[in-house]
């Protein structure tokens, strides 16, 4: 990526099991896969709103609003 794109650290905090299928499509949206696990996405609208769709599964660093 470029230096001048911002990006946020998302790690998955809950499970995923048993949640909309909607929201497990989102995780999987995101790269993520197993509990723990902590990916660097691409600061964008559509990335956001995954975030806010599943934020309560989710931990979310790097993010100025």
């Amino acid at each position: 990526m470029a230096a001048s794109s911002k990006t946020l650290s998302v790690t998955l905090i809950k499970s995923p099991i048993g949640r909309l299928k909607n929201h497990k499509a989102s995780i999987a949206g995101l790269g993520l896969r197993k509990i723990g696990q902590t990916v660097e996405v691409e600061d964008s609208p559509s990335v956001r709103g995954m975030i806010e769709q599943v934020a309560y599964l989710l931990k979310v660093e790097g993010q100025d609003k």
